[in-house]
């Protein structure tokens, strides 16, 4: 069973591959020197998440699971840099414990061309998947990604992919302006094969809302969305078709990229994820 980074914010997303208590307080830096406009708004932070079994389908061999999520997105001037520090412990029907973990990490140019990327996941200690490479893109979004691990290969991208941070920042641009989907290539970093298709689907644009456990973000609007990631080989880039996601994350995105209620399915089983902990990070030029 693939254990799935979240990236949107990176998709999950996402990010996916996927900072309200920093914007909200401080001015946005400036953009760095061939950044795409509106990548200023986008702000450092780092997020704690509590997981737990939200529902588990009726053949799933899951009966409990529970787990944490640390995310950190830092400015590095002209790029992201982000990591994603992932571990969960499931009991199967049987009463057995199985402890998986995925450490993921990135570097993202603010011109949304260029990704380095590197992620280790294992389960009860051992590694069993690591995935490290670079990815280049042209201005129609086309490319290619050399991967180092775990072999040396280069897959090509199509025209209109997108990485991670961009990906966060265009949902939410379409959030804004009243859009309701996005369907695009999305490259993240966490799987040997290239790009997935991915489709986001937006519930709406919304105001302020009060928020006592994290009172920075009352100021801010937000988005709920699904991001749904599909391999290209089965939905023909057609942004997933009638095909099945391999993988899919609901969550609430803040107008700056913070994201909160996490809804985790991995196909067999759904976690919850309950933001603990949201702290600025220092960064930028």
């Amino acid at each position: 069973m693939r254990r799935r980074p979240m990236t949107a914010f990176a998709r999950p997303a996402i990010v996916l591959l996927f900072a309200g208590l920093l914007m909200a307080q401080a001015p946005a830096s400036p953009p760095a020197p061939g950044a795409i406009p509106g990548m200023e708004t986008l702000a450092a932070h780092r997020a704690a998440y509590a997981l737990t079994l939200q529902s588990a389908r009726d053949r799933s061999s899951i009966r409990s699971a529970k787990g944490a999520m640390v995310f950190e997105v830092t400015d590095a001037c002209e790029g992201w840099a982000t990591r994603q520090r992932l571990t969960m412990t499931l009991t199967d029907n049987d009463g057995n414990d199985i402890d998986t973990a995925s450490d993921y990490a990135t570097f993202e140019s603010k011109d949304g061309r260029r990704l380095r990327f590197s992620m280790v996941q294992s389960g009860n200690g051992a590694i069993r998947t690591q995935v490290t490479g670079e990815a280049l893109l042209e201005a129609d979004g086309s490319g290619v990604v050399r991967y180092a691990e775990p072999s040396a290969k280069e897959e090509r991208l199509p025209p209109g992919t997108l990485l991670p941070m961009l990906h966060t920042l265009r949902a939410i641009e379409l959030a804004r302006g009243g859009g309701r989907i996005l369907t695009a290539p999305l490259f993240d970093g966490t799987s040997e094969d290239g790009a997935q298709d991915s489709t986001t689907i937006i519930a709406g644009w919304s105001g302020p809302q009060a928020n006592e456990r994290f009172p920075s973000l009352a100021l801010l609007d937000s988005a709920r969305m699904r991001i749904a990631f599909f391999n290209r080989d089965q939905s023909n880039g057609a942004g997933g078709g009638a095909s099945a996601p391999e993988y899919e994350v609901g969550l609430r995105y803040f107008a700056n990229g913070v994201a909160d209620e996490l809804a985790m399915d991995f196909g067999e089983f759904v976690m919850a994820g309950r933001m603990l902990e949201l702290v600025p990070l220092p960064g930028g030029c």
